[in-house]
């Protein structure tokens, strides 16, 4: 294998991977926004008014992943020139970010790149369109992998890896995030995200009968709980609440449940309902 085809090769593996890394976390971004304004402070949908961040959002996303799929399944130039196009835009947009607003990140891969936008990440933008340049003259796919592990690919590949890693500083931040966790009461917690643990849950089922809606009537957080209060209609036919607490720590959290009369969260009982939960 010569020497060309060798780099082409590992940067095929590298583009592919940092494309598809960035479409998914760029996705998940944009799909678990809990809070109105939370793309604010990342690029680049800064760039644009606030109803089009998460469009634009969604569509990098996708533009990563239709490019990723085109340069693993083709030799087609389009996906090729696309990729090149697409990381020269992201080094110019980078560059405006950190001229206009050096207080946000680049949002390349989602809400991990918070860091605000410095010269290594406009690097790595750098270093990707000039991997992206020699797919299009060395134009390798997927179909060539199986028959290029050879050292020469893999010491290529580690080279480039390599630089991408110390051109990027979401590596500091996760290496500072597995250093420090921090404490449940102080972890975001969608409460869709709890919801969904709610309605998976044994308590959830043995209380579905009595709901009278599928919808919570009131929702709350109590340091390491979430709490849902359901509207339900007793044996006897009397109103009642179902309120469920939700741990929202750990892989199977427990749930909590209690029923009480329906004036009864309006008569001041929130706050016994959060302490019994918690003892």
């Amino acid at each position: 294998m010569t020497v060309d085809v060798a780099v082409a090769t590992a940067a095929l593996g590298l583009v592919v991977l940092m494309l598809v890394l960035g479409g998914v976390a760029k996705a998940a971004t944009a799909g678990g926004e809990s809070e109105p304004g939370g793309l604010s402070r990342l690029g680049p949908g800064v760039l644009v008014p606030e109803r089009w961040r998460k469009p634009v959002m969604i569509f990098c996303s996708a533009g990563e992943t239709v490019l990723a799929a085109g340069l693993l399944l083709t030799h087609h130039p389009l996906p090729r020139w696309g990729t090149i196009a697409f990381f020269s835009v992201a080094t110019y947009v980078l560059l405006e970010l950190r001229r206009r607003r050096p207080d946000v990140g680049c949002g390349c891969f989602g809400d991990t790149s918070g860091t605000p936008v410095g010269l290594r990440s406009i690097g790595r933008a750098v270093v990707l369109t000039v991997m992206a340049v020699i797919l299009t003259v060395v134009p390798v796919s997927g179909a060539d992998l199986p028959a290029a592990f050879t050292w020469e690919v893999g010491l290529a590949g580690v080279a480039g890896a390599a630089l991408l890693a110390l051109l990027s500083p979401e590596m500091g931040e996760g290496i500072a995030r597995l250093r420090y966790r921090a404490p449940c009461e102080q972890r975001p917690m969608p409460a869709g995200k709890a919801a969904s643990r709610l309605r998976s849950s044994a308590e959830w089922r043995a209380h579905e009968r009595l709901l009278t809606s599928g919808e919570p009537s009131d929702t709350w957080r109590e340091l390491c709980w979430r709490f849902f209060v359901f509207p339900a209609r007793g044996a006897a036919g009397t109103a009642e609440d179902v309120v469920f607490a939700v741990y929202l720590s750990g892989r199977r959290p427990p749930v909590r449940v209690t029923v009480v009369p329906a004036a009864g969260m309006e008569n001041g009982l929130r706050q016994s309902v959060e302490v019994s939960a918690q003892h």
